[in-house]
């Protein structure tokens, strides 16, 4: 990922250059060649697609004259996605965000012994009814609600003994669809408190100063531009559940009517489609992507 648009845009080379350098090795190497179980590790996986969305985001600065301060009224993220708006809006630098994100993947995977934990997502259900579920499930153990994604979908992580228990349960009340996540770690749950702990530490130690647009905060759903706020934030995102519906929601409440998704994918798209009713959803990921946002804009005008 990222690799054509690298080969297209020398800012986007600097970019990924620059997170080889703040983390002292050429992560760049394992996003562009692998191999895939390397890329997939967490502490990898989380600078990189920080990486990928910078990238993205540089090259629209200077090939399209994107200005968030003029251009776009919120960013938001999904889980270590907030550490990407965050730097995409100015609050963080490119090199503490990928530091942070380093010692964040680190500390979550170290948090748990593996296969001790587990998360499942549960379709076709809203929140309350998950919460319900997971309360019921726990019998004594940790399983809790862990995103609230939208369109009736609610992941749910904990201990693997009361995350199976979840599933069975949710099966029996008639549930759409659930499944277990091949996931290496229970995130968003309070078996994460030592990653938490090892973030509060990380996070007062690096600079954090106000965004250019407010930060729609996954544990708040609400905009936030307070540093002090900004940073505990990301120490009870780890631990807390990701509030995709409620943000994406407020968002819409707000007069967002065009949402644009940087980086790599566009899972984020699908899900908003479920939450609101966009005038315009665009990924923007690859170089072609570009030419089709300039287009856009050039059309119906940038504000997002």
């Amino acid at each position: 990922m990222g690799k054509a648009l690298a080969d297209a845009f020398a800012v986007a080379r600097a970019v990924f250059t620059e997170v080889d350098d703040a983390l002292g090795e050429k992560l760049t190497s394992v996003i562009w060649n692998g191999p895939a179980d390397r890329l997939t590790l967490t502490e990898n996986a989380q600078p990189a697609l920080m990486a990928v969305s910078l990238a993205v985001l540089r090259v629209l600065n200077v090939e399209i004259g994107l200005d968030l301060r003029r251009d776009v009224a919120f960013v938001a993220g999904h889980s270590l996605g907030e550490y990407s708006a965050l730097a995409a809006a100015g609050a963080l630098s490119l090199s503490d965000a990928a530091r942070l994100l380093r010692i964040r993947g680190r500390a979550m995977q170290q948090a748990v012994p593996v296969g001790a934990g587990a998360m499942a997502a549960l379709i076709g259900v809203q929140l309350e009814t998950a919460a319900m579920i997971a309360a019921e499930a726990a019998q004594g153990q940790v399983c809790q609600t862990a995103n609230d994604n939208g369109g009736g979908q609610v992941v749910i992580s904990g201990h693997k003994a009361a995350v199976e228990r979840a599933v069975a349960i949710a099966g029996a009340k008639g549930m759409k669809r659930v499944m277990m996540l091949p996931v290496s770690a229970p995130f968003h749950c309070a078996l994460m408190q030592p990653a938490a702990d090892v973030m509060a530490a990380a996070l007062s130690r690096v600079t954090i100063t106000r965004p250019v647009v407010p930060l729609v905060s996954n544990v708040l759903a609400q905009p936030t531009s307070t540093p002090s706020e900004i940073r505990d934030g990301l120490v009870d995102q780890i631990t807390g559940m990701v509030r995709w519906r409620q943000s994406v929601a407020f968002m819409e409440g707000a007069g967002v009517r065009t949402f644009y998704e940087i980086g790599a994918g566009k899972v984020l798209l699908g899900l908003i489609k479920r939450i609101a009713e966009p005038e315009r959803c665009l990924a923007v990921g690859a170089p072609q992507d570009i030419e089709t946002l300039r287009m856009d804009r050039d059309r119906t005008g940038p504000k997002a």
